[in-house]
């Protein structure tokens, strides 16, 4: 728990700026958890839930001292895509299969840290995030415009809902629209004449004010109605457990983009105020902070970046911020939870299209295709993915292009041909440079770990380089530095192949670096070769320096015997 250390070492100095930097997080954060649990179809309260135990958890196991841990439109969405068809409209399964989805990601999480998997937070490649959070800022934008036109008759899916919501504006329902229209004009003002405030808060607490007082109902608008006293609970026995077969995938899937989102928010922060975090560790307090939320019957959280940006902003120092934020929301419900079943259905759907808007990002996605094509062509395939096959299949398309990606980069690497300068210095040959080869001397970097599935492309490179030579030199180095990274058998097998093939045609093959490990990697496959074969050394200038003094050694063997 690398929080305790902080707070056993308390700064008295720090506690101001905490307390307020807590309760404005917290400001913020009661809004936004009660409407992405409407979201996903549960009883709004449980948006509570997800924020209160897992904020001080994270306080407790996280390593970032600014990251606020909560509710997030990514996760919500993901979880309401899984479980929604397995609960065939039945409220108590669904909320059996959200918490027990939380539970799984949140023991993912903890698998994946229990083997070091924190750099899996590299993983999915920006430009797939990009098309990923947007393609679910467009679905939850999208989804909330029933409520916000008080229409009821728009399809679940994406494209339908597209297509149908023009003719369904018909339908539109006039004092919904009106009190959407007013909600979102506070919003907007308050973040323009007062950016500091709690705008969203400000907002709900306005309409359920209104609520109260005009009693709503009468005039069709809908609110969020009775959440029952005191604290509900759930009955898990009843729960079937066959149903866990078909969350496997989607909470793995939510593990990855949960970890990626959490750790790009951390770094961020982290990097901004001059120290470090963690990934391994952060890992492991995500899946705490997963398994502590649905064991107090909340739903999967993940970093908030709006409410880490305000926590900074407000110049919180230490994980005590959660603490305070967690314990303000406790607060509310235990004595305010008969006030929020009075918060209109209209101003919950404008407080998550104001929330989530800040995913959209349409700029940054067409900056890419003026400095790198590939990124973009990436992040639309993502972005259409999301947005026509659905959200689950979306992610998992996502992380298995991620997957590919990365396979194509060391499946088929890029390769060079190196020489030196007239210093002396090696550098890549090309057609816009003077460097030159090395008479006699062939120098091959192959960019990519050497592996099963490429080294059959590896050989057939360097054969084509070989064979490209005006003269044929007797001399191939090979930068293993690169390329020999671990031992694979079948890289060994193929290598004795090289040597062997190399050798008929009057080649010697040099290995440049990790002499050591190369060495014991050869005597471990049985390779057992002479130095006219096949030599291993430390590095490409000793290589260099070895096959020159052999050189000048045979010259001089031929001139004494031509003199002789």
């Amino acid at each position: 728990m690398p929080g305790l250390e902080t707070l056993f070492n308390y700064r008295l100095a720090d506690f101001g700026p905490d307390i307020k930097a807590g309760l404005s997080v917290a400001a913020v954060a009661l809004p936004v958890a009660i409407a992405y649990a409407e979201l996903m179809g549960i009883n709004a309260i449980i948006g509570l839930y997800a924020c209160i135990l897992p904020m001080i958890i994270y306080a407790l196991f996280g390593t970032s001292k600014q990251l606020i841990i909560g509710p997030d439109a990514a996760t919500c969405a993901v979880i309401a895509a899984a479980v929604s068809p397995l609960a065939m409209g039945d409220d108590t399964i669904r909320w059996q299969l959200i918490i027990v989805m939380s539970l799984m990601t949140g023991v993912w999480c903890l698998i994946a840290a229990r083997f070091r998997l924190g750099t899996f937070a590299d993983f999915l490649s920006r430009p797939i995030l990009q098309g990923l959070l947007n393609g679910v800022a467009l679905t939850i934008i999208l989804s909330q415009l029933g409520k916000i036109f008080g229409i009821s008759s728009l399809p679940s899916d994406f494209i339908e809902r597209l297509i149908a919501f023009p003719i369904a504006l018909l339908e539109t329902h006039i004092p919904t629209l009106l009190m959407s229209v007013a909600t979102l004009a506070i919003i907007i003002i308050i973040k323009k004449k007062r950016n500091m405030w709690p705008s969203l808060l400000i907002a709900m607490v306005l309409a359920t004010m209104v609520s109260v007082v005009f009693d709503v109902e009468k005039y069709g608008i809908s609110i969020v109605g009775d959440l029952g006293e005191g604290l509900p609970f759930i009955t898990m026995p009843q729960f079937n457990p066959g149903l866990m077969r078909d969350l496997i995938t989607p909470s793995l899937n939510l593990a990855v983009i949960s970890f990626v989102s959490f750790m790009m928010t951390a770094r961020s922060f982290a990097s901004k105020n001059g120290y470090s975090v963690d990934a391994d560790q952060e890992l492991r307090a995500l899946g705490m902070a997963n398994i502590a939320s649905a064991l107090s019957q909340g739903f999967a959280v993940s970093a908030a970046s709006s409410r880490t940006a305000v926590n900074d902003m407000m110049g919180g120092k230490t994980q005590l911020v959660s603490i305070v934020a967690a314990l303000a929301i406790l607060a509310v419900l235990l004595f305010s939870v008969n006030l929020l079943g009075y918060i209109p259905m209209p101003a919950l759907g404008v407080v998550l299209v104001v929330s989530t808007w800040s995913l959209l990002s349409f700029r940054s996605i067409f900056s890419m295709r003026k400095r790198n094509k590939e990124a973009f062509t990436l992040c639309i395939f993502t972005l259409c993915a999301v947005l026509v096959s659905g959200l689950i299949n979306g992610v998992g398309l996502a992380v298995l292009l991620g997957l590919l990606q990365f396979i194509r980069v060391i499946f088929r690497p890029t390769d060079q041909l190196l020489g030196v300068d007239d210093q002396g210095m090696l550098h890549s040959i090309s057609k816009d440079n003077e460097i030159q080869p090395i008479e006699g001397i062939l120098i091959y970097r192959f960019n990519s770990p050497l592996t099963y599935f490429n080294v059959n492309y590896f050989k057939e490179r360097l054969n084509k380089h070989l064979d490209n030579q005006p003269k044929r030199p007797a001399w191939v180095i090979v930068d293993a530095a690169v390329s020999f990274t671990h031992n694979d058998v079948s890289v060994f097998l193929s290598l004795n192949d090289i040597v062997t093939a190399l050798k008929a045609k009057g080649v010697t093959l040099v290995l440049a670096g990790r002499r050591t490990s190369i060495n014991r990697w050869l005597e471990k496959n049985k390779i057992n070769r002479s130095d006219d074969d096949l030599l291993v050394v430390p590095d490409i200038y000793f290589a260099i320096r070895l096959i020159q003094s052999k050189q000048q050694i045979k010259m001089k063997d031929v001139d004494e015997n031509v003199e002789s």
